[in-house]
C-alpha cells in the first residue's frame, strides 16, 4: 500500500512559479512510476505529467510542455513538479499518483494511488 501527500499548492500570480511536492510512504515508492493530473472545476481530471521509476523517462501534457519539469528523489521518497510561466488555466486541484509498475502512462484509470490533491489559483 502506497499513501501520497501533496503540498506546494497556492495563489500564484500569473507569470509565476509554484513547486508542488508529493511525499509517499512504502518500501517499493522507487519502483514506481508516478504521475500528477490536474481537475478544474467543472472539467475532467486531466494529464499533467508522468516520471519513470528511475526519472530517465518522462512525459508532458502539450498544454505544460516547457514550462513544467518533473523530478524525483527516491531517497526521499517524493516527486516534485516544478510549475514556471503560470497561466490562469493552469488553476486546478493538482494530484499526485502512483502507479504500481516501473514505467509510465498518461492514463489516470492505469494509476493506483492517488494523495488527496492540492489546489493551485493563478490570478491574472
Amino acid at each position: 500500500q502506497v499513501q501520497l501527500v501533496e503540498s506546494g499548492g497556492g495563489l500564484v500570480q500569473a507569470g509565476g512559479s509554484l513547486r508542488l511536492s508529493c511525499a509517499a510512504s512504502g518500501r517499493t515508492f522507487s519502483t514506481y512510476a508516478m504521475g500528477w493530473f490536474r481537475q478544474a472545476p467543472g472539467k475532467e481530471r486531466e494529464f499533467v505529467a508522468a516520471i519513470n521509476w528511475n526519472g530517465g523517462s518522462t512525459n508532458y501534457a502539450d498544454s505544460v510542455k516547457g514550462r513544467f519539469t518533473i523530478s524525483r528523489d527516491n531517497a526521499k521518497k517524493t516527486v516534485y513538479l516544478q510549475m514556471n510561466s503560470l497561466k490562469p488555466e493552469d488553476t486546478a486541484v493538482y494530484y499526485c499518483a502512483a502507479r504500481r509498475v516501473s514505467y509510465l502512462d498518461t492514463d489516470a484509470d492505469e494509476y493506483s494511488y492517488w494523495g488527496q490533491g492540492t489546489q493551485v489559483t493563478v490570478s491574472s
